[in-house]
């Protein structure tokens, strides 16, 4: 079994990724696609990978669906690959997820947005605190949506929470990541956590946040890993090439709507011939058009 500091440790450096849940034509979990998807994806060498996350449709995952994703990722990556499992929700449902996730031997939990329209800090730290208290295992909080904390809230769930390990960031305040990084130290480990996070990859190298979650892994692995290390290196002209070519042409296409960042990585799976099924409500599916584009831009790499 991973340790909490163990699993610190993977999370400080590596590119990391979150498979998208593999659905059959009735939106019903596809396990044996997902036991594929995950066979094929490892070899490629994600430091990590987050079963049921954001890009997995956690949202939309049932308590006994999110069990059988969990169990499929571990069994599946069992001695190769540690499995992170998403968690959030109002708390009750996030220590219910959480517990399911350890009980089927996820080595942390991703901690998720609680979803509530707003809430005091305070109550955002009690949640946190919460989820924590509920488990063994490391825990990850997702600074992003309605979940906002000060740096000094977050050095006092440190204190209190041991198996808080890290922290990733998919707002973009940059004042507030800096103030995070230089108060927080190697207390945590950082990650980049904005949608496309290639885009982002260099400025937050720059603050002391190394690593970052790839979606596009899902769909052009060799090119996902190829740009971590142009960034890791300092190869600016392969990272340029890679922004220009791919990166920015395809967000052209995931901000066309809300939801497409999930939505773009399901039509990726389509296009390389290791389909995903469909996005779940209330997300919906590229048109024809918009996949096609997404086609042009994979077969140009």
């Amino acid at each position: 079994m991973t340790t909490c500091q163990e699993l610190k440790e993977i999370l400080r450096d590596g590119l990391l990724s979150f498979p998208v849940t593999d659905f059959d034509a009735q939106g019903d979990f596809d396990p044996k696609g997902y036991q594929a998807r995950l066979e094929w994806l490892m070899p490629f060498g994600a430091r990590a990978l987050f079963a049921a996350g954001g890009t997995g449709e956690y949202f939309s995952l049932t308590l006994e669906e999110f069990s059988r994703v969990v169990d499929t990722a571990v069994r599946t990556c069992q001695g190769h690959t540690p499995i992170l499992a998403g968690a959030g929700g109002p708390t009750r449902t996030a220590i219910a997820f959480a517990r399911e996730a350890q009980s089927k031997g996820a080595a942390g939990i991703l901690l998720m947005p609680h979803y509530l329209t707003e809430a005091p800090e305070e109550g955002i730290a009690r949640h946190v605190r919460e989820v924590c208290d509920s488990v063994d295992i490391g825990v990850l909080l997702y600074n992003r949506g309605q979940c906002h904390l000060s740096a000094p809230l977050l050095e006092q769930l440190a204190e209190q929470c041991p198996n808080l390990i890290g922290f990733k960031d998919g707002v973009g305040n940059v004042e507030h990541m800096v103030r995070v990084r230089r108060r927080l130290g190697d207390r945590f480990a950082y990650l980049g956590g904005l949608p496309t996070a290639e885009v982002f990859a260099q400025a937050y190298r720059a603050m002391g946040v190394p690593v970052y979650s790839s979606a596009v892994f899902n769909f052009v692995p060799e090119m996902a890993t190829r740009f971590y290390e142009a960034v890791k290196t300092g190869d600016d002209a392969t990272v340029g090439h890679l922004l220009d070519t791919f990166f920015l042409p395809m967000l052209e296409i995931r901000n066309r709507k809300a939801g497409y960042a999930v939505s773009i990585v399901k039509a990726g799976t389509r296009i390389i011939g290791r389909p995903s099924g469909p996005v779940r409500a209330p997300l919906v599916d590229l048109d024809a058009q918009e996949e096609a584009a997404l086609r042009k831009l994979i077969e140009a790499i």
